[in-house]
């Protein structure tokens, strides 16, 4: 029971905006995870790549930040994966990465 009350009360427990912050943009991780179902011709391009820099951006700060908010680094660690991703299929989609070639058996 005193770790559950050490956590609620400490500087990035539940009573904090460095506890619900995160968890809030835990919901970008699920919308990149919901749209790697659609075709890549409906990916933004310029919001992707925003996205890429927005959570590079707020890793940083969650690593910076004292003390360190390892559910907001984790948070933007998956979104930048996410994002990262969605950015490869629209630029295959566009014509920018090639696809691979698989390799013939001779």
């Amino acid at each position: 029971m005193a770790s559950w009350r050490a956590f609620v009360n400490s500087p990035v427990g539940p009573k904090t905006t460095h506890f619900w912050g995160p968890v809030a943009n835990w919901g970008f991780v699920v919308a990149g995870l919901v749209d790697m179902q659609k075709p890549p011709e409906m990916i933004s391009g310029n919001m992707t790549g925003a996205m890429c820099v927005y959570s590079a951006l707020f890793m940083r700060f969650a690593w910076m930040v004292q003390p360190r908010n390892y559910l907001l680094l984790a948070c933007h660690a998956s979104n930048e994966t996410v994002q990262l991703y969605q950015l490869s299929r629209w630029a295959r989609g566009q014509g920018y990465l090639q696809p691979k070639e698989e390799k013939k058996a001779e």
